[in-house]
């Protein structure tokens, strides 16, 4: 009877362990253990676009990581950032130029690595 308690109380911890990691990964819950919420920046280009960067990054893993990215990114004069969490990339657009070293910095500043620059 002790073994059938045990097994069942130990079902029930697998259980709710998935249901949450599924949620984490979802983008459902706080960033990567709990952190605060970022808000959504919606930025626009006040100027012509003058070229296009797509940053390929891991370590995101839901919509918080990916509001700390555009919101890094969209503080940059002359830069909007879009970011795709499926995908793990994000499209940049600029009407000023831009280094990419200065894109890079502002990304791994957060803590995520950029592995491939488009």
């Amino acid at each position: 009877m002790a073994n059938f308690i045990l097994v069942c109380a130990l079902l029930l911890l697998v259980f709710f362990a998935l249901r949450s990691a599924r949620k984490h990964f979802r983008g459902e819950g706080g960033c990567c253990g709990g952190g605060s919420d970022v808000p959504k920046v919606h930025k626009k280009l006040d100027a012509p676009e003058i070229g296009r960067r797509t940053l390929h990054i891991e370590g995101m893993h839901c919509k918080n990581c990916k509001n700390r990215v555009e919101q890094a990114i969209n503080q940059m004069d002359g830069v909007v950032c879009k970011v795709n969490l499926q995908k793990r990339e994000a499209r940049i657009s600029y009407s000023v130029p831009v280094s990419e070293k200065a894109l890079c910095q502002a990304v791994e500043a957060l803590g995520y690595q950029v592995t491939e620059i488009q």
